[in-house]
């Protein structure tokens, strides 16, 4: 009755603080504004890099009867600003030296070093994308004297666009240069421009729009055709005006090589200041009060919060591409590390007349921690009743509430004993049971798994050699029909059964999987036990364990079936749990990496081995999605889904490789790509989340995972024995 009462009292909760519980939880929070936070500053960088939004399209010559003929007749500076056309030119013995498309990190600075050197000033047409990545040069030609002007933000031909994109372009442009220098200028340049006789139906409309907007229009009369690089003396002679004349003189600062632009640009100052011209910039030319106003205020603030998120974004891209780079090394030198240790390690197992040493018949103490197992523990004790191998079982039930002990006690199966205890955690489980153990040997399993009737015998054998002191086996996907099972079943073998392969040859197993594993009793014994330092333990006593000396081998034929995670929020809240303990586990022996002996070779193999594969490597893994995606859509897209589908190719013939090892069938194969799409993501996001949880000093608890009880050894279900009472596999509300 109290049940059902709690029942009609939760839509009421609901609805009375819906709006709380609909918060996204903090730890949710952070790694999706992080993600946020990568992609803006990503897209921000193509904007201002012509790879979003740019329109390199140019417009063929049209007709220019609607444009004035004093226009067309006239000087190259047009002045549309009080709503009627008039236009100037340059007076004799005076050059206007004009550069456009910068500025250039390479040709920039010696063009202006150029200048400098002969005193001479000039007027630059930046660009908004090239101002916003190198503000330091545009703040160099202001102070050198020179003026600067707009030339677009993107460089679209503006004949193509609508007033809106016409504004934006200036305004953008105009925002760069404030930050940049502090000032507005009132010079325009349209891009694709050439002399004032070139003006059309076209083009003509948007110089009358551009002057209301406030800007004169300068475009040139002297063409020094720099940009085809045909030679320094050529690109004088094409610079250089007849008779005297004053000209405004079209050369280029960005756009490729400019280094013949610099080279003439040195030899022509000095000829032509001896012939008596002088090289102005433009308002000092016409005798014109500066085209530069100062800014300050608001305006000032906005340009330079503009110009610092350009260069966070210029740092950021930088340091992923690095990350990117990093990545694919990692990913490319750990394949190449499994194919070839893990075949090694095959071969080495496989070959005819392989003994770990004399054969290990004694009886072993089996494990079980179990809590609130009730749907799963009757499958599992009856797997080990199945065992070829002499054994006794051990139930630690820690606390259970839904009759986990019961149905074990019910079942009345010989050398099978329940150990009761108040709920305290898996790792005090385990050294319970591990005190209650009769025998040296102990295999330790999760309540959830199911073994083979082979699957002791194989695990035991590696403790032949007197060195081994714990054998991993080989856990498998129980549950591997739905999508989510598919994938954790190619991880699972590909992942972690080949990473034990190659791991077991570098000789640094990093965990011995709590599903299936086997440990000396007296190498427990010198490390204290299983530990609850960390909520990896398996990985933290395995680690233990190396530094104390041990060898810890895997063993490919010691097959367990456990049930994985069905649900997202399931795989969530496990992976979470798997990724904080590890780095708990790193960081607790990060003194390996100093010490000697055993201690100090797994310290400098071990350590950096699993942190660059297990915590690096899947941190950095959603690199390779961010760049395809930006790539596809943005450029380059073909070279894009080729570099992208050779990283798949090289995981399919790994994933491939390992399942061929395992002896499991491809079909599963057919979902990987889609694994490598969405479920890295749901990696990463859970990676990312330790990682905030680690460094914000954040406490992680344990998570005990629903189960369904649906998994069986293979050849079918193991006989079962009903109990009375069937409420008792029901959890306790």
């Amino acid at each position: 009755m109290a049940s059902r009462t709690r029942r009609h009292r939760q839509p009421a909760s609901r609805a009375g603080d819906g709006s709380r519980r609909r918060r996204l939880p903090m730890r949710l929070l952070l790694p999706v504004l992080v993600l946020v936070a990568l992609m803006a500053m990503l897209m921000l960088r193509g904007y201002v890099h012509s790879e979003i939004l740019a329109d390199h399209r140019i417009q063929p010559e049209a007709s220019s009867d609607k444009v004035p003929e004093d226009i067309v007749d006239g000087g190259p500076v047009i002045d549309t600003r009080s709503g009627r056309a008039t236009s100037l030119g340059v007076p004799d013995h005076k050059l206007v030296l004009t550069f456009d498309d910068g500025p250039d990190p390479t040709w920039t600075p010696k063009v202006l070093d150029v200048l400098k050197k002969h005193h001479a000033h000039a007027v630059f047409f930046v660009t908004g994308t090239m101002t916003s990545r190198y503000p330091d040069l545009v703040q160099r030609m202001v102070a050198e004297g020179h003026e600067v002007g707009l030339h677009t933000f993107n460089h679209p031909d503006l004949s193509y666009q609508s007033k809106k994109r016409i504004d934006w372009e200036l305004s953008q442009n105009q925002l760069a240069i404030t930050g940049a220098a502090g000032i507005r200028t009132s010079l325009f340049r349209p891009p694709y421009s050439s002399f004032a006789d070139a003006m059309d139906n076209k083009s003509w409309p948007v110089t009358q729009y551009i002057g209301s907007r406030g800007y004169i229009t300068v475009v040139n009369n002297t063409d020094s055709e720099d940009w085809q690089k045909p030679g320094v003396d050529e690109i004088i002679r094409r610079a250089t005006p007849h008779g005297g004349k004053g000209a405004i003189v079209l050369m280029h600062d960005s756009g490729g090589d400019r280094h013949q632009t610099v080279q003439a640009l040195d030899k022509f100052l000095p000829e032509l200041q001896a012939q008596g011209y002088e090289f102005d910039n433009l308002t000092e030319a016409l005798d014109a009060p500066s085209a530069h106003t100062e800014v300050t205020g608001p305006e000032l603030w906005k340009g330079k919060a503009w110009i610092f998120l350009v260069q966070a974004s210029e740092h950021i891209t930088d340091v992923l591409v690095v990350g990117l780079s990093i990545i694919g090394g990692l990913v490319i030198g750990r394949f190449v590390l499994m194919l070839l240790l893990s075949g090694i390690h095959a071969r080495r197992v496989r070959r005819r007349g392989f003994r770990w040493g004399p054969s290990v018949t004694e009886p072993v103490s089996v494990l079980v921690p179990a809590y609130n197992e009730a749907k799963c523990i009757e499958n599992t004790v009856r797997s080990l009743a199945s065992s070829d191998h002499p054994i006794e079982v051990l139930v630690i039930d820690d606390g259970s509430s839904d009759g986990t002990a019961r149905i074990v006690e019910a079942m009345g199966l010989p050398n099978v004993r329940v150990i009761r205890q108040l709920n305290a955690g898996k790792p005090a489980a385990l050294n319970r049971g591990l005190a209650n153990a009769r025998y040296d040997i102990i295999v330790m399993m999760d309540g959830d798994t199911v073994f083979e009737p082979s699957t002791v015998r194989e695990l035991v054998q590696p403790f032949g050699d007197p060195r081994v002191g714990a054998v991993a086996g080989n856990a498998k996907v129980g549950n591997r029909d739905s999508l989510i099972g598919a994938w954790q079943h190619i991880e699972y073998v590909m992942g972690f059964n080949l990473d034990r392969r190659m791991y077991d040859i570098l000789g640094c197993m990093p965990t011995i999987p709590g599903a299936v594993g086997a440990f000396r009793r007296s190498a427990l014994e010198r490390i204290g036990g299983m530990s609850e330092d960390t909520l990896a333990e398996d990985t933290d006593v395995t680690m233990a364990l190396h530094r104390d000396g041990w060898r810890v081998v895997y063993a490919e034929n010691a097959r367990a079936w456990t049930e994985a995670p069905e649900t997202v929020q399931q795989l969530w809240s496990q992976r979470y749990r798997w990724s904080y303990g590890t780095m708990q586990a790193i960081w607790k022996h990060r003194k390996a990496l100093v010490e000697r002996g055993p201690s100090g070779r797994f310290g400098r193999v071990g350590l950096p081995l699993v942190s660059l594969f297990m915590v690096v490597a899947p941190l950095l893994a959603p690199l390779i999605d961010v760049f395809l995606l930006y790539g596809v859509i943005f450029g380059p897209t073909q070279k894009t889904i080729v570099a992208w589908l050779g990283v798949l190719a090289i995981q399919v013939v790994c994933a491939a490789y390992a399942f061929r090892l395992d002896k499991e069938k491809m079909t599963h194969l057919i979902s990987l790509p889609l694994q490598q799409i969405l479920y890295r993501q749901l990696m990463y996001v859970v990676l990312l989340q330790s990682w905030i949880t680690a460094l914000t000093g954040g406490r992680l608890r344990w998570q005990k995972l629903r189960r369904t009880g649906v998994v069986e050894a293979p050849g079918g279900p193991v006989p079962r024995q009903r109990t009375g009472d069937s409420s008792d596999r029901r959890p306790v509300g």
